[in-house]
């Protein structure tokens, strides 16, 4: 089985099982992922963050939220926290992305993810490379990716409502793996 044949393989299973679910707005799943490196913050601390790297380290859970500190965010930030040591032994790494500026995420990587993951600058070419944005207000919609080592995206899931993103992004990670 090629990889190609078995990366759409995975892409229909994910379908086929309800993970890989995807409003009209945001990226669809098999389209290439848009590169692009920011200003990133883990534990409290910057650095540059590149797709193109993380992703040369394995799948990458690529999740857009709101607002730092608001109280679906920093709910949704806890449950990936805790969900961290699951996503590193399906070789995942993970990455929030908000149009909150670095000194705010140096705190939110911090006090809400906990040191675990980081958050990144998500500025308008990137909100706009991965359709996220919420209307003309900056802010982003809450939307995460899983993108195959490839650089595919291989599951989109789009609600407000924080609760589903780490379960769905974790089991179309696990799904990668099979």
């Amino acid at each position: 089985m090629t990889r190609t044949f078995a990366s759409l393989a995975a892409t229909a299973a994910l379908a086929l099982a309800g993970l890989a679910t995807s409003a009209s707005a945001e990226l669809p799943v098999g389209e290439k992922a848009p590169a692009f490196t920011t200003k990133a913050a883990l534990a409290g601390k910057e650095f540059g963050f590149s797709l193109a790297a993380a992703l040369a380290k394995g799948p990458v859970v690529l999740y857009f939220y709101p607002k730092a500190f608001t109280q679906g965010c920093t709910l949704e930030a806890n449950a990936f926290a805790e969900a961290m040591p699951k996503f590193k032994a399906a070789g995942a790494s993970v990455i929030g992305m908000s149009n909150d500026d670095i000194a705010t995420l140096k705190r939110f990587s911090r006090e809400e993810c906990r040191d675990a993951f980081p958050v990144g600058v998500a500025g308008p070419k990137v909100i706009g490379a991965y359709d996220v944005a919420m209307g003309s207000s900056g802010l982003t919609t809450r939307t995460s990716y899983v993108i195959a080592p490839g650089g595919r995206i291989v599951a989109v899931h789009s609600n407000s409502d924080y609760r589903g993103h780490v379960e769905k992004t974790l089991a179309a990670v696990r799904a990668l793996k099979k």
